[in-house]
């Protein structure tokens, strides 16, 4: 099972006609006790249903209905941010991210030294023998993945201090991925995208947890949520701010219509 990167489950997706837009939504559920359906519309423009278990779908459908009007507001403003993400030129001056932290990227041209990326008083240096784009983002990339690794093996071990149902320490992989934070496979073995280190700890923290949960329910099921509340009672809080992160750490537009 993984976290995934605003790419919901087809299964549980359901679509309206409000004038002129098709509003599109999720299912998700509803871990309270509460009854009443929860609508979230997510920066990245992800609607989210949140629906007690026992609500059928046909309910669930008229409780986002009754908020079209609200929901198509919330939508044409965050498609108005979202318009604003350009891509990265991977120049000196941008912003780029590092455990939740912006940083101004600083490019220094040296042709005789050694090429190497590095923290320094609020940037992140680039030494390179020659200005190139491509090659930046290159070494920029394979710097993030050596940090994530160092930073994800020291989140696990805290990890799993509190994550008594595990009895061995999990085999780590770090593994650019398009769709999703982390996974986990059959037989325990973790997954992370190495862009989640650019996240906040809390978040790094929620994906890791959400993974060593999978090891003892296998399914998003009530069981697993209760669990999973169990080890971090904010995880709602937490996943939803890192949602509304995914779209400036990945440097994406949203897709969705």
């Amino acid at each position: 099972m993984s976290v995934a990167i605003a790419k919901p489950n087809e299964l549980n997706r359901f679509s309206f006609r409000y004038g002129d837009e098709k509003i599109t939504f999720e299912r998700t559920l509803r871990t309270s006790n509460i009854q009443k359906v929860l609508i979230k519309v997510h920066p990245d423009c992800r609607v989210l249903a949140q629906a007690p278990l026992g609500a059928s779908d046909d309910e669930v459908l008229q409780a986002v209905k009754k908020r079209s009007r609200w929901i198509y507001r919330q939508l044409r403003e965050f498609r108005s941010h979202l318009a604003h993400i350009t891509p990265r030129q991977y120049i000196s001056g941008e912003s780029h991210y590092y455990l939740g932290k912006q940083y101004q990227l600083k490019i220094l041209e040296a042709p005789c030294h050694n090429q190497y990326v590095k923290l320094l008083r609020g940037t992140i240096e680039v030494s390179i023998r020659q200005k190139n784009p491509n090659r930046i983002r290159f070494l920029l990339n394979e710097w993030y993945k050596l940090k994530a690794k160092i930073v994800f093996e020291r989140r696990l071990e805290a990890m799993l201090n509190q994550t008594l149902w595990v009895s061995d320490r999990p085999p780590l992989r770090i593994l650019t991925m398009q769709t999703q934070w982390g996974s986990c496979s059959p037989n325990g073995r973790l997954t992370l995208n190495p862009h989640l280190v650019k996240a906040p700890r809390d978040c790094i923290d929620y994906v890791i947890l959400h993974e060593l949960c999978h090891i003892a329910e296998h399914n998003h099921s009530e069981q697993f949520y209760k669990l999973l509340k169990q080890v971090m009672p904010n995880w709602e809080t937490v996943k939803e701010r890192l949602d509304g992160m995914a779209n400036i750490l990945l440097n994406v537009r949203s897709t969705q219509k």
